[in-house]
């Protein structure tokens, strides 16, 4: 979008919260780069030049500006309805591989070249892997300044800087300020000072309709690794360093977090994917504009609009529920879980109690005696085909997988129907345009709206809805009266 001058400049004069981390406006002026709804007076049009990315904004010597602070807008929603190498490249550096691994890892990861990588990050986003690293690890340094009350040099390598001197100066380049100024400037309620625990603020694009999500979570959550308490939906986290705990409370403008960390270098890993297991990246108003064309929907859509997808911290762990919830009902699904997490679960400490366990990983899966699962022995082929498929890397589940690809590798799988390589692309890969036309819910209500119920004309009529059926399913399921679409009281 930043190349159309005329509609960013629209944006930025109308102050459009819609468009902030589409682009950043970067101001000839006064060297500083804001959000479009960036509350000071506009400058003028001819003083305006837009980025793609804060990234670019930091690599043509701007500084992020201190009234509307760019750096804590929403992700952009094109990396999430895109499965393109940039796209992917996107999801993987938000979810810390390149910290982790270096842009070689990511171009394996990838699997295309580094040179490859490089060259197309820089020709859409202005900016190369290792910036957008960059600005990335910034934007946790602030984080951890403004919340906690860590020593400099703490914050410095949990943000992923190799030194301090490295943590400084990139502070006082992007932000215009140094590391103590930053906090200094904060007000003097902070979150817990204990290491490893944070509160935090997520934002997202309005609207947001908190109903259908959380209450999916909640309604599904399997005993030991997620929990419904006093409004909040909690839960175990699998993480590169070691594991953590997290709190989601649903808000008016933002969803309140409080991280819980084994080890702090896991703090940008953990906010990526509770965004994305809350799908806060999301554009709702092109989603409903789109789903209201249709006369049927257009009713649901503005009952409740800016409904999300629920989607997973853990793609792996999703494939695995999706195959326990084959042909049975949420409970019983989840009573299955149970017995796995309890079985072979790795156990955590909950300074709140009442989680007790991280959901087991694919290895302690398919270690685990066929024998002793509950299920049917069609079903037991299932699942220990796919932990085996997952302990080996012969199937890989993530945010860089290539949705078609890795939608065809699960119906090669034995007892893999559409239903679950559907929900699995849906909520796990998080495909927007991901369908479940033989869904009983979504047949039952295809029905009762006065929609084709059979599967082959149901997926005929909902070619108008993409590429955003994936929240069309959503609307649909809304129809029901099933706990899954109801905020817990």
């Amino acid at each position: 979008m930043h190349t159309d001058t005329e509609r960013c400049v629209r944006a930025v004069q109308s102050k459009d919260a819609r468009f902030d981390g589409w682009f950043f406006t970067a101001v000839l002026t006064t060297g500083i780069y804001c959000r479009p709804s960036c509350p000071v007076v506009p400058p003028k049009p001819e003083n305006m030049v837009f980025h793609p990315s804060a990234a670019s904004c930091q690599q043509a010597g701007f500084r992020a500006c201190k009234r509307c602070r760019p750096d804590t807008s929403p992700g952009s929603p094109e990396w999430n309805q895109r499965a393109d190498l940039v796209a992917r490249a996107m999801r993987l550096i938000a979810d810390g591989v390149v910290d982790r691994e270096g842009v070689p890892g990511l171009a394996t990861r990838l699997g295309y070249s580094t040179r490859q990588v490089e060259r197309q990050l820089l020709a859409e986003l202005g900016a190369g892997p290792l910036a957008l690293a960059r600005a990335q690890r910034a934007r946790t340094a602030r984080l951890l300044i403004e919340t906690t009350a860590l020593p400099m040099a703490q914050i410095a390598f949990a943000a992923g800087f190799a030194s301090i001197r490295t943590f400084n100066d990139t502070v006082r380049e992007v932000f215009a300020l140094s590391p103590s100024e930053l906090r200094a400037r904060t007000p003097k309620r902070r979150g817990p000072s204990t290491p490893g625990a944070l509160s935090l603020r997520l934002p997202f694009r309005a609207p947001l309709n908190p109903d259908n999500v959380f209450g999916h979570l909640a309604a599904t959550a399997v005993p030991g690794v997620e929990e419904w308490r006093d409004g909040s939906y909690r839960r175990t986290l699998r993480l590169p360093y070691g594991h953590g705990i997290v709190s989601l409370t649903p808000g008016p403008d933002h969803i309140a977090c409080r991280l819980t960390l084994g080890d702090l270098r896991d703090l940008t890993v953990a906010i990526s994917r509770c965004r994305r297991l809350l799908d806060l990246d999301a554009d709702p108003v092109a989603v409903d504009d789109q789903l209201r064309t249709d006369p049927v929907l257009a009713p649901l859509v503005d009952k409740a609009p800016g409904r999300r997808v629920p989607r997973t911290v853990d793609e792996a762990e999703f494939a695995v529920r999706a195959v326990l919830g084959q042909q049975v009902s949420t409970a019983a699904a989840r009573t299955h879980a149970a017995r796995l997490v309890t079985a072979h679960g790795e156990p955590v400490d909950d300074p709140e109690g009442g989680l007790t366990h991280l959901f087991p990983a694919p290895g302690a899966l398919a270690a685990a005696d066929p024998e002793t699962l509950a299920m049917p022995r069609t079903r037991r082929t299932t699942f220990t085909t796919l932990v085996r498929r997952l302990a080996d890397g012969d199937l890989h589940l993530g945010v860089a997988s290539d949705w078609p690809r890795t939608r065809a590798q699960l119906l090669d799988l034995p007892g893999f129907g559409p239903w679950t390589a559907d929900v699995i692309a849906m909520r796990a890969l998080g495909d927007p345009d991901a369908f479940l036309p033989t869904d009983l819910g979504i047949r039952r209500a295809a029905r009762d709206l006065g929609l084709p119920s059979t599967p082959a004309a149901l997926t005929a009529r909902a070619a108008a809805w993409r590429p955003w059926r994936a929240y069309a399913v959503q609307y649909l399921w809304a129809t029901d009266s099933h706990p899954i679409n109801f905020l817990p009281a």
